[in-house]
């Protein structure tokens, strides 16, 4: 008998009608010669502190670092998981084949591989590796099975992860914990948790601490155009374009420029006496250019990008795209979500009409497209920037029973994959320079010739009025050489500080390790030392959310004082670097392409968390993190009973941290948290978190805003 073990149930009956099974038995589907069975994510986890060493049951510096002298697992203490635990070794024991269905990534082969070795699982494996979940792609993926033994590097790159996690989030929560904190209070450190506050921390520092400073500027109305005075490049922001391109020596460098243009104007004095000298003197054109250009359609969606987009538009949390775009792909209308590529390989490009006949919701966009050779460009299909999945596109499948929700995440995926097909969208660009007594000025504008692409995410013409911007618009026909009265003005300005993250602006950093990063080729080069992993991020968010280390203002993301504190108390750069955390996630990454040692990289580890340890324990300064009863409003009631550094989901890392506390040692479980104060008024509710549940968000519907876990039970409800 062939046993197939898949992630979820839901998987699980897609792979057996495909095979024929059709028999349901208690956990499994059995028919065909085939036994389809499934977990429910994780079934196993690795072992806590206690299970080790009786000792590491009780909190003490003195036992620190716990560092096993071999990891194990076992089995999650729920009643649920045990009984299907059960039924699948049982079903392993008879197997003469395994067939490893779980999800195609690092987490989906930690978890098979666990239960497997769990279940003490002897027969040979195979491995199915597909990226959607249609009927084509699961015959496809059976009619072409790998071998287990290909996917070694994955899964020790998993458990590298896991273990990583554990050493550092185990070890350190209780050394500061122990050495800092007060009150009962746990103060949860974690790999990737904590370099993502001190990144939200530092910018609100940068915000708290910026001094504005006031400057003018000067400008002119001539024929109903505003001109700008053309100002000349201040030491620092020169200097801080050579920072750049050192930063990016790949990039061609352009031609120098010269640092044209009046003094910046910083005072108004200066500003008056600009003003009254080119009052009475006209205005005339000096030169007039137009460039003509291209824009090659939006890249397709990656993880990371579709939750920026999704965070924009909709104001979705990450963890609410994850959740959206894994539904879509189980309902097999797209393909696998947790990519960090934005790239398709060749071989998806013959089945690109089909998928695009496939869009008949889109048909007026698809039409044009049908009976010539679709457009190949570099930007879409490159077999050297995918790996284990591609790009996330649909999978040709018609979409139906979707949620509002689904629908619009859709859409975002379908509009850009049509696009990509497209041509360029074309331009001109018109900048024409004038002066008055000696002073240059100057005004842009941008004309479309072509739209291409553009057509296929047109706006109502009141959306584009709103949006259109100085250099979007087209100017009227200027002649060299012309002149005439104009208009001066001076405006006063003050300087501003940086913004405070979102969603979308913390998840891009997350995926540079902290670096402002705007051109898409250069962040791709980043992507390697990024923190966390596209499928892992959201839930780390989350986690910040739920240690009351961050609260949601509206869009913006803010540390709380404790959040703020904590930070402040880690003198360990390796803990809170985003740039440090960077580099060993790039190892990890090195480690699943076999160019890196897995036992090198736990070496490095457990002598980084030694050092850590004994670098905290040597601090005499009698610090303290000050209990803050902090009341954001997103925040849930909850009980924090483990010292995890990151909340385990359906795709995190395992959990790794202990539940037991001792009557001796250990603090006790932290106080529950205050109530959650009253939601604001009208939109301003709109990503609080839910007071009813404590674990969705808070959406906008037709009529009332409403939770987003109503799948999930959740009956929330608020009228307009």
């Amino acid at each position: 008998m062939i046993v197939c073990i898949a992630e979820k149930p839901s998987v699980a009956r897609d792979i057996a009608e495909v095979l024929g099974a059709r028999n349901r038995k208690e956990g499994y589907i059995e028919g065909n010669g085939y036994q389809v069975t499934w977990t429910f994510g994780h079934l196993c986890t690795l072992k806590e502190p206690h299970e080790y060493t009786p000792s590491w049951k009780t909190w003490s510096l003195g036992s620190l670092p716990m560092i096993p002298p071999r990891f194990g697992i076992k089995l999650i203490n729920d009643p649920g998981i045990e009984k299907q635990f059960h039924i699948i070794e049982s079903l392993m024991s008879k197997a003469d084949l395994i067939i490893n269905c779980g999800d195609a990534g690092q987490e989906g082969e930690l978890i098979q591989r666990w239960v497997m070795q769990k279940a003490g699982a002897k027969c040979p494996v195979k491995r199915l590796w597909i990226s959607s979940l249609t009927e084509e792609a699961i015959r496809d993926g059976f009619a072409h099975l790998k071998d287990q033994s290909e996917f070694q590097p994955l899964y020790e790159a998993g458990l590298s992860r896991a273990i990583g996690d554990w050493t550092l989030g185990m070890n350190a929560t209780r050394l500061y914990t122990l050495k800092y904190g007060q009150n009962k209070q746990v103060l949860s450190i974690g790999r990737v948790q904590t370099p993502t506050l001190a990144l939200i921390v530092k910018r609100q520092q940068e915000i708290e601490h910026f001094v504005p400073k006031q400057y003018w500027e000067l400008k002119t109305v001539y024929r109903d155009t505003v001109f700008s005075a053309i100002v000349r490049k201040s030491d620092e922001e020169l200097a801080e374009e050579a920072e750049k391109e050192k930063e990016n020596p790949a990039k061609k460098k352009a031609q120098p420029v010269e640092n044209r243009g009046i003094p910046p104007i910083t005072d108004e004095q200066t500003g008056r006496e600009l003003l009254e000298r080119i009052r009475q003197v006209p205005f005339e054109v000096t030169d007039i250019s137009t460039k003509k250009g291209t824009e090659a359609p939006p890249r397709l969606f990656d993880l990371t990008s579709l939750q920026v987009e999704c965070n924009k538009k909709f104001s979705y949390s990450a963890d609410m795209t994850l959740q959206l775009i894994q539904s879509l792909y189980e309902k097999k209308v797209a393909t696998y979500p947790r990519v960090d590529t934005t790239f398709l390989s060749d071989d998806i490009y013959p089945k690109c009409p089909n998928i695009l006949a496939g869009l008949r919701d889109y048909a007026a966009y698809t039409a044009p497209l049908a009976g010539a050779p679709l457009i190949k460009s570099k930007k879409v299909f490159d077999n050297s920037k995918v790996t284990d999945h591609h790009a996330i596109i649909p999978t040709g499948v018609q979409p139906q029973g979707l949620t509002d929700m689904e629908k619009r995440v859709f859409d975002l995926i379908a509009r850009r994959f049509i696009a990509v097909f497209y041509p360029d969208c074309k331009f001109s660009t018109t900048t024409v320079l004038g002066e008055a007594d000696k002073i240059e000025f100057k005004v842009t504008g941008k004309q479309i010739l072509d739209p291409g692409w553009r057509v296929i995410f047109a706006k109502d013409q009141q959306d584009e009025a709103k949006e259109n911007t100085e250099e979007e618009r087209t100017l009227p026909v200027f002649h060299k050489g012309e002149s005439g009265p104009h208009e001066p003005m001076l405006n006063e300005k003050w300087t501003q500080p940086p913004r405070p993250y979102t969603e979308a602006t913390l998840l891009r950093a997350m995926e540079t390790a902290g670096k402002l990063v705007d051109n898409d080729e250069l962040r791709d080069a980043m992507k390697e030392n990024g923190i966390g992993r596209p499928s892992t991020r959201a839930a780390i968010i989350e986690t910040l959310f739920k240690r009351h280390y961050i609260r949601k203002e509206r869009k913006n993301l803010i540390a709380t004082p404790t959040g703020v504190e904590l930070i402040q108390l880690i003198h360990e750069e390796l803990l809170k670097s985003a740039e440090l955390t960077g580099i060993w996630e790039k190892k990890l990454r090195e480690i699943e392409r076999k160019s890196y040692d897995a036992g090198t990289f736990l070496t490095e580890l457990k002598q980084m968390v030694t050092e850590i340890v004994y670098s905290v324990l040597s601090d005499n300064s009698n610090r303290r993190v000050t209990v803050v009863e902090d009341k954001p409003v997103i925040a849930p009631k909850a009980k924090e009973t483990t010292e995890t550094p990151k909340k385990r989901t359906r795709k995190s890392t395992p959990k790794a941290a202990s539940k037991t506390t001792s009557k001796t040692g250990s603090p006790p479980k932290p106080k529950e948290e205050p109530a959650t104060p009253a939601l604001p008024e009208g939109d301003a509710i709109i990503g609080c978190r839910c007071p009813l549940c404590g674990k969705g968000t808070i959406l906008k519907g037709k009529t009332a805003y409403g939770c987003s876990e109503w799948k999930n039970g959740c009956t929330f409800r608020k009228p307009f």
